[in-house]
């Protein structure tokens, strides 16, 4: 697939990496739509391709009283906004196959599987059915290799729209480590492939049942994933990282976001 597969997506003959960036989760309308408009502005700027993310539930948390969103029709209805609103794509997770045939009525674009449910059959096939665009995320637990698997699912379903992202492999109990061997060994499948630098950053299983994470290294992961030659960075980002709902602890604080930006677009261009 190419970038012109996915529709409203500016700059694409710019021949700079493209930025998935958002909220975790929808945490309100005001939340989401300040966060886009910023993130918009600074990508205008800097003419990077931008999609729009946010979780419209969050199904893989480790306590039951852990924030899970507002509620299905509630979070498409506010990402559905920011498409219109904005004119930008907009992304979400989907984690069965009912969420994939509701998040595709709300118009997104972009269906991501999450990384724990990469191997999912039905899940991929439901998504490729929808003929939206999928980006599937390696399991922390998968080489990259394996992930042509996933790819093959939902090609020989159909769809050739597909986009893969590394976020960490699993390294003990309670941490990740990027290999960027696995970028361009991904990328020979023919698909763009992303880093998504935020959740590699995550410190997960904690006993409290609540995730950490290492923000300090969201620059050293970005730079040396544009440096590799990723196509597109995932960040997740927040006004206030320590209030957000869900993955605080590995967010990227929002006005930290265009500095980041800048020094990553410098980067990209020295190296082509």
């Amino acid at each position: 697939m190419t970038l012109n597969n996915i529709a409203n997506l500016k700059f694409t003959n710019k021949n700079n990496f493209f930025l998935i960036a958002g909220p975790c989760v929808v945490e309100s309308e005001e939340n989401v739509m300040e966060i886009a408009k910023r993130v918009i502005d600074i990508t205008n700027r800097l003419e990077i391709p931008y999609i729009f993310k946010a979780s419209f539930k969050k199904a893989n948390r480790s306590r039951l009283d852990s924030y899970t969103g507002i509620g299905d029709e509630k979070g498409l209805e506010i990402i559905a906004k920011v498409k219109q609103q904005f004119n930008v794509p907009v992304l979400t997770d989907v984690h069965d196959e009912q969420d994939c045939e509701l998040a595709a009525s709300y118009g997104i674009d972009v269906l991501q599987i999450p990384a724990f449910l990469c191997r999912q059959t039905d899940l991929l096939v439901a998504a490729a059915n929808t003929g939206k665009v999928v980006n599937i995320k390696k399991g922390q637990f998968l080489s990259p290799g394996a992930m042509k698997f996933a790819v093959d699912k939902v090609r020989q379903s159909g769809n050739q729209n597909i986009m893969l992202t590394e976020r960490g492999s699993t390294f003990g109990y309670y941490d990740l480590i990027v290999d960027y061997r696995g970028i361009p060994e991904m990328q020979q499948n023919g698909v763009p492939v992303i880093l998504d630098v935020t959740h590699s950053l995550q410190q997960p299983n904690t006993e409290s049942g609540v995730t950490g994470g290492k923000p300090q290294l969201i620059e050293t992961i970005a730079k040396a994933g544009i440096a590799t030659g990723v196509d597109g960075i995932f960040i997740e980002t927040h006004p206030n990282p320590a209030l957000a709902k869900s993955d605080g602890a590995n967010m990227l604080k929002l006005d930290l976001l265009e500095e980041l930006l800048t020094k990553l677009v410098k980067i990209r261009k020295a190296i082509l």
